[in-house]
């Protein structure tokens, strides 16, 4: 019974998961501790991860083919609520994302890479169209299912969300049976246009490196050329698009290759996070006894510097299991994905490793001040009612395919 229990139920998945939402809950609580205007936060976080266990499951034991008949219908729903909360959502920070609901606040942008997921899992797997994303309706198809929800968030406005998407795209598209060649064509201009930014040497060199790869590639040569001719369009373009962004943008940019040129503004979170984790040692200062918790010098750090309060409290110990958590979560993920038959359950396992690897990645870089401040919270530990609903959902769907991996539909 037990041997029957755990070939349909991944444990590994489930204990990496709620393991990060417990390190989670311990450091929203000493973040908030003392602080009267965040002190419900943690009772939030802790209902809203107990109701999660009973969405996890629910999913989990839900038909493969009911979710991807629903996929349409939730990104529908997802689009509408994207839509609304334009009109009638709270301001936070500038930034019009949230409907206020009893207290708690929903986010639609947060439910809105579920949907994305789930929409391109069900229109990449169809065979009945026969999908193939070498074909340009398809591939155009696929990226305006990606893009309908980029250009309203956009619109709140939400850099960072907006940047999830992006990222998501490929990998899924990858999965999907698209080529090499395809691929870099794609990626070739974004890492010119960094490498530009980087400076003039940097910039050459990625040329170089375009070029290297088209010879790797085989590709004939109009086809190279025009790979190349674009890589290098973009690479040029870089200062235009730089001096067209808002001065708080480029204070961001700056900070994240020089935190000190702005200490009080733009950098002043990347100093802070980087002393908290430096102070914190092997074994940390102890649960509540970090100086830069405890004493608030990091701004609402029970969000998107939530890593911070466990190098500190917890120190290298507490910060090396939480890293490993993620990646054992990752691995796994991944893994179902590849021993998955269901096309559409495989697709999505791989999207959403696509969008916890991008949180972890980017939220990380951040505090270590390697990665510009753009507002990317971590995955399962940050506070966000919305937030950890949508990694629950995405946990739920990943059992799921575990849980169906030997079926083909």
């Amino acid at each position: 019974m037990q041997v029957k229990l755990f070939d349909r139920f991944n444990l590994v998945v489930f204990i990496s998961a709620f393991g990060l939402i417990t390190f989670g809950l311990v450091a929203i609580y000493s973040a908030t501790y003392g602080n009267e205007l965040v002190s419900g936060n943690f009772t939030k976080q802790l209902i809203s991860a107990c109701i999660g266990i009973f969405v996890v499951l629910g999913i989990m034991f839900t038909p493969s083919k009911y979710l991807a008949m629903s996929s349409y219908i939730f990104y529908g729903l997802v689009i509408l609520m994207l839509i609304a909360v334009l009109v009638i959502g709270k301001k936070i920070k500038g930034q019009t994302s949230w409907f206020s609901v009893g207290g708690f606040g929903i986010q639609p942008s947060e439910f809105a890479k579920v949907a994305v997921v789930l929409a391109l899992a069900s229109f990449l797997s169809n065979k009945n169209n026969e999908t193939d994303v070498t074909r340009v309706r398809d591939f155009l198809y696929a990226v305006g299912i990606c893009l309908m929800p980029v250009a309203l968030i956009m619109l709140q406005p939400d850099m960072g969300t907006t940047l999830v998407f992006l990222f998501l795209l490929l990998p899924v598209l990858y999965w999907a049976g698209m080529p090499n060649y395809i691929l870099f064509f794609i990626v070739a201009p974004v890492i010119t246009a960094v490498c530009a930014f980087l400076g003039t040497w940097y910039f050459v060199a990625s040329v170089i490196f375009v070029i290297a790869m088209m010879l790797v590639l085989k590709k004939n040569i109009l086809i190279s050329a025009i790979i190349v001719c674009i890589a290098i369009g973009a690479g040029l373009s870089v200062n235009m698009v730089y001096n067209k962004l808002q001065p708080y943008q480029q204070k961001r940019i700056q900070s994240m290759f020089n935190p000190e040129s702005d200490p009080l503004g733009a950098g002043y979170n990347v100093i802070q996070s980087k002393i908290a984790i430096g102070s914190g040692g092997f074994t940390g200062k102890g649960f509540l006894q970090g100086t830069q918790t405890q004493l608030k010098y990091i701004p609402e750090q029970w969000t998107d510097f939530i890593f911070c309060m466990v190098g500190e409290e917890f120190g290298f110990i507490g910060s090396i299991s939480v890293v490993l958590l993620f990646l054992i979560l990752i691995w796994q993920t991944i893994r179902i994905a590849y021993i998955c038959k269901n096309q559409f359950l495989s697709i999505c396992c791989i999207g959403f490793a696509t969008i916890f690897s991008f949180h972890i990645l980017i939220n990380l870089g951040m505090i270590m001040g390697i990665m510009p401040v753009i507002g990317i919270p971590l995955p399962f530990m940050s506070y966000g009612v919305s937030f950890l609903l949508s990694n629950l959902i995405m946990l739920g769907i990943i059992l799921n395919a575990y849980r169906n991996r030997k079926e083909y539909t």
